[in-house]
């Protein structure tokens, strides 16, 4: 016969103090765990976002990332020209050749000294169509103007960024006519110019550095790929743009989550040692009912599962409480260097249902091992001991 689980919620009752304060420390340590977490996920999907599962992203061959690609222009008519290729509605090819540069650029609200990487992304007024994502607040660039677009994570961390506003790099001042958005991707912390005007100035030259184009057939890329990276006229890789963008995330967003796991369980020690000290105060200020209860004929397997769930109980309610705590940041914009391009990447805390279960069930482990040594001295207690 099992003790009632009441048994145990109520035992946690009589002692509320020294249950809060075990509790709150469960709960801290969830916290963190979640935070850390949310940060890696939000990293992670930020990336994941960036690129279309219909878009093919073209580089030249054996190149790792954009800022080490060339691609000739008459390699961007050649690409154009391939059946894979979508049409726009005014029939011609939805192709976007770019180029890719990384600038420093004025923080808000700081001095010389806060400066930052930014990505100034030059592409035509194809971009826009090419990428379904995009929602534009103002109007585009106009061809042959400086004029610039920014994404909607650029606004608020950088100076000069309102729509009317010069933002000067590249020794020129650029105006500023319309914000983005890009469902959360990385695009959003980008600035976007004519491809011809960021050539003039910033790289010289006649080349690119990527050419994205969407899929006629969403389920084409094998075959696309295949043909581009097999015709003799070019020497390039093809990828799928949402497979490139999330491939950039996997160094960074394994080391956070490697470190949510370190640092967590370096504080989780402290928090299983408060179980632990909270169970051997209970147990040692209830041994007559525990000698009850073995005089009862509850064996000590049940004494011990018992003090077990006590334990856990606690530690839930840690669990929730750390939720709780954590919650309040899901959604707040932060950022990091993105190794790929050493640029910084704005992207938004992600706490997801399924970290707040980690969370719970992370919190309940702590218990279970703060609780099992205290249970087990409580299950192999002498009944006649006990009741002196």
């Amino acid at each position: 016969m099992k003790i009632p689980l009441i048994y145990n919620v109520r035992s946690v009752l009589q002692r509320p103090v020294s249950t809060a304060f075990t509790a709150l420390g469960i709960g801290l340590v969830v916290a963190v765990f979640i935070a850390m977490l949310a940060l890696a996920n939000g990293f992670t999907t930020a990336l994941a976002k960036t690129g279309g599962d219909d878009n093919v992203l073209v580089m030249r061959k054996g190149a790792d990332s954009e800022m080490s690609s060339e691609i000739g222009r008459a390699d961007v008519n050649i690409i154009g020209s391939f059946p894979h290729v979508a049409l726009g509605s005014d029939g011609k090819p939805l192709v976007s050749p770019e180029t890719y540069i990384v600038m420093n650029l004025q923080r808000r609200g700081a001095d010389s000294v806060g400066l930052a990487n930014v990505v100034i992304r030059g592409v035509s007024l194809r971009a826009f169509e090419v990428r379904k994502n995009i929602t534009i607040e103002g109007r585009p660039f106009a061809s042959g103007q400086s004029e610039i677009c920014l994404g909607d994570k650029i606004v608020p961390r950088y100076k000069n960024t309102a729509i009317g506003d010069k933002l000067r790099f590249a020794g020129r001042d650029w105006t500023v006519v319309c914000h983005f958005s890009a469902a959360g991707s990385s695009f959003e912390s980008e600035v976007w110019g004519e491809v011809e005007q960021f050539q003039s100035v910033m790289r010289g030259g006649n080349s690119f550095q990527s050419v994205t184009f969407r899929l006629k057939d969403p389920n084409g890329f094998a075959d696309a790929k295949r043909a581009l990276e097999g015709d003799q006229r070019l020497q390039v890789d093809a990828h799928m743009e949402s497979k490139y963008y999330a491939d950039q995330s996997k160094l960074l967003g394994a080391m956070l989550s490697f470190l949510a796991v370190m640092i967590t369980s370096i504080m989780s020690v402290g928090a299983i040692f408060g179980a632990v000290n909270t169970m051997y105060a209970s147990i040692a200020s209830r041994t007559p009912e525990i000698a009850v209860l073995l005089t009862l004929g509850f064996k000590p397997r049940n004494v011990l599962l018992s003090f077990l769930a006590e334990s856990a109980v606690i530690a839930f309610f840690g669990g929730i409480l750390g939720c709780l705590i954590a919650l309040p940041i899901n959604g707040v914009v932060t950022s990091t260097t993105n190794w790929s391009s050493f640029s910084e990447i704005a992207f938004a805390f992600r706490v997801t249902p399924q970290l707040l279960v980690s969370g719970v069930i992370f919190a309940v482990v702590m218990g279970v091992l703060g609780g099992f040594f205290p249970a087990r001295m409580a299950s192999r207690m002498p009944v006649v001991q006990a009741l002196r």
